[in-house]
């Protein structure tokens, strides 16, 4: 998924100055951004007060929509460029189209994972008919250096493992989570998990204390660790848990994002991340000129045109302001 946004802010992430070593419970709001012709997401990463977890470095929550009469989700070709991107439903389907030829229906509960690597581009649409819902999150994780420059790359992964507990089931995205793991591949120690909650249920998750996590409210009410977190919204938790207590009020779904701190600093801005402002500027003027990302052939429409660059260069500001 594109970030649309025509004011693009260079956000530098990463470094470990400001991961926060110990358990805390910091509640995220989200700010709501328009996504192509009919949607709109809750963006809860980057966040006015914290830009990364773990390697996780962008997160929309969209739905749930009633598009039964719309367009539905419908993002023009975009590159992207130091990432993965994760696609996420609870309702509906996106059609996956890229540069390296890939096309495929991404429908609930199944993975669509995307590595950019040195350049990808692609688009998103709700297919024509599409279902009446959707709802979904989308998310990028970082690249490290040693990997940025891998080649792109598509998977699609339907049966992912699954751990549960009396009135929950997780399903394991990335990573792994009480010793299951999930077949996406990882470039940094992480996680990702989505649990599904029956009302009533309380239950404790077992976490790496090395990691830090946050836990983003898709549906129901959930209390994480005694606070009460409302569909769109994201708790951060910090380090040095072992476990997660949680406490369903109704039927219930939250996602797990988790990682060992970033520790390298990123410039992250529009669709691309990478070090520096004339790496970013160069990767600009490739997508511009038609360079380097490729073509994604098929979609009825034209490319997403990239924002102006900022008129200083691109400064480091930080995990967190």
């Amino acid at each position: 998924m594109s970030n649309l946004d025509r004011q693009a802010v260079p956000s530098l992430c990463g470094g470990r100055g400001f991961v926060v070593a110990e358990p805390v419970r910091e509640l995220l709001s989200p700010r709501r951004v328009p996504l192509g012709e009919s949607t709109v997401v809750r963006r809860l990463l980057p966040n006015l007060g914290r830009r990364m977890v773990g390697a996780w470095a962008f997160v929309d929550h969209y739905g749930p929509d009633d598009i039964a009469d719309e367009p539905g989700m419908q993002v023009p070709p975009h590159p992207h460029m130091g990432l993965q991107t994760v696609s996420w439903l609870h309702e509906g389907e996106v059609l996956h189209r890229d540069s390296t030829g890939s096309l495929r229906t991404i429908r609930p509960r199944e993975l669509g994972l995307m590595t950019s690597g040195r350049a990808i581009a692609h688009s998103e649409e709700s297919p024509r008919p599409h279902a009446r819902y959707l709802h979904g999150a989308q998310l990028w994780v970082a690249l490290p250096d040693a990997h940025r420059h891998v080649a792109p790359r598509f998977e699609h992964h339907a049966d992912l493992p699954h751990v549960t507990a009396p009135g929950l089931s997780a399903t394991v995205i990335l990573g792994t989570l009480d010793g299951a793991t999930s077949p996406g591949t990882t470039y940094t120690p992480l996680v990702g998990a989505d649990l599904t909650l029956a009302q009533g249920t309380e239950a404790a998750l077992p976490l790496d204390p090395d990691f830090e996590y946050a836990a983003l409210a898709m549906s129901g009410e959930t209390h994480i660790d005694g606070v009460p977190v409302l569909p769109g919204s994201m708790l951060y938790l910090g380090c040095g848990r072992t476990s997660l207590p949680l406490r369903a009020e109704s039927d219930a779904a939250v996602m797990l994002l988790g990682g060992e701190p970033f520790a390298e600093e990123i410039i992250m801005w529009w669709n691309l991340i990478g070090r520096t402002h004339d790496e970013i500027a160069e990767a600009r003027e490739d997508w511009m000129t038609g360079t380097r990302f490729g073509e994604v052939k098929g979609y009825a429409g034209d490319r997403l045109p990239a924002p102006e660059l900022p008129s200083v260069a691109l400064k480091p500001r930080g995990r967190v302001r």
